[in-house]
């Protein structure tokens, strides 16, 4: 088991060194190409975010973990009151490190209940948070920074109401991305993609490619005696060839 927990951990590491695009192109974007896994419809899969959220600290680089949710809305006197402890629990159990992907909903509607503030990031950083994706704003910008936390978010605001957890360990959609506890989460400045767990050394593989194979379409580009007459006859060496 120890060996195993080591290798996901290595595996979760070098995750780190990709962009969530290159993530996103392994997982779905181009399903004619051998490096693509096609675990999802390239429009129609909800495996990454919209333009709705933003990343609040991109200087931290790539951020990934393994998915926690959760579902808050305002307090209400007609719905029940779970146990306390039940985001908590569901945090402790949670492969680590964790992405807290988290869906918000209010009566009113409004976007403006800066859940998400210094004092709670520092209770998820504790219990093995690295980053947060929510369908609405935080406050404390600066306290949240002290504690390394990465957010996607939808900006910025000063305060919010008495809220309640509606849910926890539940699958969830945020920001176009529907994801269930155990997924993997991957974040950058361009947004987050989600992938299950069990594909993550088949996504290792499929980045690693896909960025050599990248490298070497740049120099086409890069090369001083480039030519569209010479890039035409490339590509119809390599169709003749197939």
């Amino acid at each position: 088991m120890a060996a195993s927990h080591s290798t996901e951990e290595r595996m979760m590491q070098d995750l780190k060194k990709f962009d969530t695009a290159t993530i996103c192109n392994v997982v779905a974007t181009y399903p004619e190409s051998d490096v693509c896994l096609r675990l999802y419809d390239a429009w129609r899969g909800e495996y990454y975010t919209d333009t709705s959220v933003r990343c609040m600290y991109p200087e931290y680089g790539p951020v990934c973990g393994y998915a926690a949710t959760v579902w808050y809305s305002d307090e209400r006197a007609e719905q029940t009151k779970l146990d306390p402890w039940l985001l908590s629990d569901h945090l402790d159990l949670t492969p680590k490190p964790i992405i807290l992907v988290a869906h918000q909903t209010y009566s009113e509607g409004l976007n403006r209940a800066g859940l998400f503030g210094a004092m709670m990031s520092n209770e998820f950083r504790a219990m093995g948070v690295r980053g947060v994706v929510t369908d609405g704003p935080i406050r404390d910008y600066v306290g949240i920074k002290e504690t390394k936390v990465q957010y996607l978010a939808t900006g910025l605001t000063a305060g919010h109401g008495p809220f309640q957890i509606r849910g926890a360990g539940i699958p969830v959609r945020v920001a176009g991305m529907s994801v269930s506890p155990g997924d993997v989460v991957h974040i950058d400045e361009c947004g987050a993609c989600k992938f299950p767990a069990s594909k993550l050394p088949d996504v290792l593989r499929g980045a690693a490619e896909l960025l050599r194979r990248e490298r070497k379409e740049k120099t086409r580009f890069q090369d001083p005696a480039f030519s569209l007459k010479k890039w035409k006859a490339e590509v119809a060496g390599r169709s003749a060839e197939k």
